[in-house]
Formats: C-alpha cells, structure tokens, sequence
C-alpha cells in the first residue's frame, strides 16, 4: 500500500477538491492504475517526461503520483501561461504525454505532444488498466517544476531523486514530519499545484496520513470557512494571501475560530514584519516560516516564538545544511556581515539540475553538494538567517548595493500602501537610481501629495540614498499565485531600447 491509511480506514477521505471525492482505497488504486497506465498503454519509460495541465482538481494528484511512481519526471504546468508559454514548456521538458482536462484542450492540441483528458477519457484508460502493487525496489521519477521565469525564459528544475520507490516514500514521509507534516489532521491546499511548495507540502503530509483538500481557486472568505468546517489542522500561505485575509471585513475577521488549526507554513516570497504581526495577533503562534526555493527545497525553518525573539529571522538551517554569505569572490563572511547565501546539503553532491542546461547546473554547484539560488543575506552567530534579497534584484547606484526588499518592507507599513515594489531603473550621474511602485488600499487615490507623504515617511525611516526618487502607483502590482513579482514587467519600460539592463 501506498497509503497506510489505506489498511486502517479504507472508506475515510483522503482527497476531495469541492466536487470529486477519493476515500483511502480508492486513492491507492487509482495512482496504481495511473502508473500502470503510463507505463503499460503510453507506452512510457522510467526518466521519460509526462506534463499536466490541469487546475487543482483529484486527478492532477493521482497523475503526479502515478507518473513519479512509474519512474517518469512529471511537470505540472502553470495554467496561467499563454499558449505560447505552454508551447514552450511542453517542447522543452520534453513531454511525451500531457494530462489535461477540456478546458486547457487549446493549449494541448497546439503541442507536439499526445494528450489524455481528465473525464470519461481518462476513466475507460484507469478502468483498464492494471493495478498490480508497485515494487518497492523499483525506479522512482521526480517532478521537474519549471522555475516561475520572473527574470527570464523558466527551466526545469530536476531535484536529486533517490535510488527507489521505497526510499522515496520513506524520504517523503521524513522530509514530512521534519517541517511539521505528519499527517496528524487535514491538509488545506490553498495554491495551484503547479507550484512546488502547495504540491509537495500535501504530498508530504498525505504519505504521512493526512486527508488532502483542494481550494480550486483562492478566495481569502473560502479559506476561513474551510479552514473551520473542515477543521483543517496544516496549510500552505505565501505572503500575498496574509494580504487579502486581513483585507476581509472585521467582522469576518472576529468571527473566525479554526482550533484545530495547529501548523501554517508560509515562504514564496519575502513578508514584512508589520504584516506577520498581524497575522500573528489574529491566529496566534501557528506561523513557520522556511526559506528555500524549487531547486533545493526547504533550507532554513523557524517558527513564531522564535522569529518573534528575532523579527526578520527565515531561521535556521535544517539538519543536515549549512549556509554561509560569501563575497564577490566566494570568501565566507563573518557573522553579520551580508553577502550572497550559500547552502551545503551534508549527504548530496548534487541537490538539482537545470534541464538541458549542464553550464547553468555546474555554475550552481561550485563544490559537492554546495549551491547558491540568489538570495542575498546574513547569518547572525546563532546561525539564523536573515535575507536581504535576490541578487538580481540588487540596485546600484554610485557603486553602492541597494536591496529593493528592505525598503519595500518600511514602504508597506505605510497605511496607505496595500503592496508594493522596489527596482532600479536608469540613472546617467549614479547609474540606477531607486524607483517604487505602489499599490493603493482601498479608500486611497493617487496624488503627488500622497507620493510626497509616502516618501516622507520612507526618509524618516530609511537612509537617504535608500529612498526611492519617485512613485509609480499602480492598479494591481503583477504578481504571480506564489507571491513573487514580477519586477521585469514594471523595470522593462524603463530600460527598454538601452544595451544593459542594469
């Protein structure tokens, strides 16, 4: 059994997404089926490339779970892409087989890639299909996530897989209760599948026994509800969501009561102090926040009584890492001293690699088992980790390193400001100079004088060549369902028809 619950309780429910339901029996049987499939009828082998295009319903679990146990890499794909953008990706990966459903059939057709529909297509394949046990010694895939492409053309990143299916499963279910997943309660799924964290995190816990529910959409008023009636014990949050939950009317608010609630991890993407506060006021101790990204998982934990000592802290590393900031010429730093982080995982040489790109993988491996994903920061002598933030997003201006994350946190505690976002855009005497873009809490409208207030607030709070010039205000900052933004749509019009970008 893939599932020990599966034995112990074979009618319960193991996943529902709102209109489809599997009970533990069923769930094994359908990722037996899934597998057998894939391998059987698609004609498919271990290390060939499966992608899915599909919205947070059942069938995209039973798929991934199908697809790494018959030894294949599966991408699940952001279905918020263009169809040229999915073109992309498909042709990339590789993809020998797509599983879609017919809402995505434009995407699907326009590929060279065979695909099989969700729905009574599906269902005549699973119903035939066979589904005899999985042998424990025998290959595991991976999923391969494609990075979000914030700064350019995605990848695929191939995490190190382990030598089987049953060290894989005993990896995950691990790797679980490690970061507080061990299926001790439901599991709330609150982003789209095709995002590493919202993925794995429910996969974690679901090994580990926890029933698995999925938000199709978000929607901050749905999640309380759910939360509450379905008495959800883990979830997964990114900063953007801690926004629009405390957007909700305070009677909403007040009303909320989840004390099954016990473990809520969020990352993604960096979160103001002032916004963690006050989600901690209102849900209590429940917040552990990780660092870490698609290429090497989850590095640094901390949890709200620690990261309330130490404001700021993403924590320390898990066992088995190490982290360090190292100079311009990869020296380590002293404690305190900022620079580009670095992670050693203790048992991997090689903990990812960028899918037909051996170049950009070694670049990110310069020593066994030692990689950098381009985040700038410090480590204090206890070792927590604080983050300044992504390399590429550094400005500079006079010569002088200016990070866009610092200023955006003081910028957000502004009651005016519902988000916003730093970067650098052309400066001829200093070379960059600090641009910000704001987007305005309801009750709010764009004025000079209100750009005047707000960069006043910011010199009262920041050092002088910190604050930024100007303000650009913004209906809706774009940002993608993780959180993170998508700082090249509002730096390109200003650097557009010049030979550099920075």
């Amino acid at each position: 059994m893939i599932f020990p619950a599966a034995e112990r309780e074979p009618d319960a429910t193991a996943l529902r997404d709102g209109v489809r339901r599997r009970s533990w029996a069923e769930l094994d049987d359908r990722v037996r089926r899934m597998a057998g499939f894939l391998r059987d009828e698609a004609g498919l082998e271990p290390g060939d490339h499966l992608a899915l295009l599909l919205p947070n319903r059942i069938e995209g679990v039973e798929a991934l779970l199908g697809g790494i146990f018959a030894g294949l890499w599966v991408t699940p794909i952001n279905w918020q892409l263009a169809p040229d953008e999915v073109a992309y990706v498909l042709r990339d990966s590789g993809a020998r087989l797509v599983v879609t459903d017919d809402g995505f059939a434009g995407h699907a057709d326009a590929v060279p890639a065979e695909a099989v529909r969700v729905g009574d297509e599906l269902e005549m394949v699973l119903a035939r299909a066979s589904d005899a046990p999985f042998d424990p010694d025998g290959p595991v895939g991976g999923n391969m996530i494609y990075t979000s492409g914030t700064t350019g053309r995605p990848k695929g990143v191939k995490r190190a897989r382990p030598a089987s299916l049953g060290a894989a499963l005993a990896g995950w279910r691990a790797y679980g209760k490690r970061v507080g997943l061990d299926g001790s309660g439901p599991h709330l799924v609150t982003g789209p599948l095709y995002h590493a964290a919202p993925l794995m995190f429910a996969v974690y816990d679901q090994v580990n026994g926890a029933p698995v529910s999925l938000m199709p959409r978000w929607d901050a008023a749905d999640c309380l509800v759910r939360l509450a009636e379905e008495a959800v014990a883990h979830t997964h949050l990114v900063p953007t969501m801690f926004v629009r939950l405390l957007r909700l009317p305070e009677d909403v608010r007040a009303r909320f009561q989840a004390p099954a609630l016990r473990l809520v991890l969020h990352g993604a993407a960096p979160v103001s102090p002032s916004l963690k506060r006050r989600m901690l006021d209102w849900w209590g101790p429940v917040l552990v926040e990780y660092w870490g990204a698609t290429e090497g998982g989850v590095t640094t934990l901390v949890d709200s009584e620690e990261w309330l000592a130490h404001p700021g802290t993403v924590g320390r590393p898990l066992p088995g890492f190490e982290v360090w900031a190292a100079d311009e010429r990869g020296q380590r730093l002293p404690p305190g001293e900022p620079g580009l982080l670095w992670a050693r995982h203790g048992s991997q040489e090689r903990v990812f690699e960028y899918h037909g790109d051996p170049e950009k993988t070694a670049g990110a491996h310069p020593e066994p088992g030692v990689f950098s994903i381009g985040d700038v920061g410090q480590v204090d002598p206890e070792g927590r980790v604080f983050l300044s933030d992504r390399a590429s997003n550094t400005i500079i201006s006079g010569g002088v390193n200016i990070y866009p994350a610092e200023i955006e946190h003081v910028l957000a505690e502004h009651p005016a400001v519902a988000d916003v976002g730093v970067f650098g855009i052309p400066d001829e005497e200093w070379g960059e100079s600090v641009k910000a873009a704001v987007e305005l809490g309801p009750g709010h409208g764009p004025s000079p004088e209100l750009a005047a207030e707000i960069l006043a607030f910011a010199r009262a709070r920041l050092a002088r060549y910190k604050v930024p010039r100007s303000i650009d205000f913004e209906d809706e900052l774009p940002r993608d369902t993780t959180g993170k933004l998508y700082v090249r749509r509002l730096r390109d019009r200003y650097w557009r028809g010049r030979d550099r970008n920075i």
